[in-house]
């Protein structure tokens, strides 16, 4: 009999690409997604919801006796030690996405084992605050301490995929639209020579699956991503390259002016300075060894971006955002 999946948030950048592969596999795959989705693979079906973690819908849910749950969404510290053991409890893997921005910038290259920013940061109000990074540690430090062994936590790097195309802190929403429309971005001249690591989606989503129904995979952590790293340099000159992005250097202080206007949030801030100021480069041999596989088959990042961005429809990324039209406000200026 097919083992039943649950991927909770399965339409994100991970999930277009691990759905299909674990159907694929021959699972039955439950997705549950905000926008829903559709497939005409019988092993897959798309659930909507507007409320995923809403206990209720969630213990209605779990009646369905899933052998493995993938959950990719976001939980608070607080939200998640109220919501994790239930999803444990009832499954036999339960595989929680963490993050590579957990890693505090004090050991290169980066292994599961190198020093965390909650262990290691003492500054105010950083260290207190519900940040990306600190949040999805503190889940990981409920899942060691919870008595239970059937989870493994992931910590991917930039995941770039169909939809999803990052430069520095900026997402497709804007790098894609002002490509688009023939405009200049605005990047951080202190971040451009720092290394950066950027994985492809179906790279990332094969390494998941073969973690999943893995017993050796079980109460470990691994950094899911290539090894490959670029400066963001080079990586702007591939979105040069490949859909005509211009781009021009400002200091930090102006960048995070644009996307975050907003002087009292510091969480812009803080994802520059935290992450993409660090250098992101990554020893991947734990996923690769358990995986069986090897970094020369994972996409080369040229390679993907070009392969995603020749796909993308047209009709996508068009409209400006907030942080688009701060950039035009700046360079009229100038």
């Amino acid at each position: 009999m097919s083992k039943k999946v649950l991927v909770l948030g399965g339409t994100g950048a991970m999930g277009v690409y691990l759905v299909p592969l674990l159907a694929k596999m021959g699972y039955k795959v439950d997705v549950v997604a905000l926008d829903g989705g559709q497939s005409e693979n019988p092993n897959i079906k798309f659930m909507k919801a507007k409320n995923a973690k809403e206990p209720a819908y969630i213990g209605e849910l779990l009646k369905n006796d899933y052998d493995g749950i993938v959950d990719f969404l976001i939980y608070g510290t607080k939200e998640f030690k109220e919501k994790y053991r239930p999803l444990l409890e009832n499954t036999g893997h339960y595989i929680y996405l963490s993050t590579y921005r957990v890693y505090a910038n004090e050991e290169h290259p980066i292994k599961e084992t190198s020093p965390r920013l909650l262990d290691v940061m003492k500054e105010e109000p950083f260290i207190s605050s519900e940040d990306y990074s600190l949040y999805k540690a503190r889940g990981e430090d409920v899942l060691k301490a919870s008595g239970l062994d059937n989870w493994t936590t992931i910590r991917p790097a930039i995941t770039y995929s169909k939809r999803r195309f990052q430069l520095v802190t900026l997402e497709a929403d804007v790098v894609i639209e002002r490509a688009r429309h023939g405009k200049t971005v605005l990047l951080p001249r202190q971040a451009m020579d720092v290394q950066a690591t950027m994985s492809w989606a179906g790279d990332v989503a094969k390494m998941i699956s073969r973690l999943l129904f893995n017993n050796a995979a079980k109460r470990e952590t691994y950094t899911v991503a290539t090894a490959e790293h670029n400066p963001w340099r080079v990586v702007a000159d591939y979105y040069n390259e490949l859909i005509g992005l211009k781009y021009k250097e400002v200091d930090k202080e102006d960048y995070i002016s644009f996307i975050s206007p907003d002087k009292n949030s510091p969480y812009a801030r803080w994802q520059l300075e935290y992450d993409r100021m660090f250098d992101r480069i990554i020893d991947n041999s734990k996923i690769l060894n358990i995986a069986g596989m090897k970094q020369s088959e994972l996409m080369p990042l040229r390679e993907g971006l070009k392969r995603e961005l020749a796909v993308l429809p047209a009709d996508t990324f068009t409209a400006q955002s907030n942080t688009s039209r701060n950039m035009d406000i700046f360079l009229e200026k100038r």
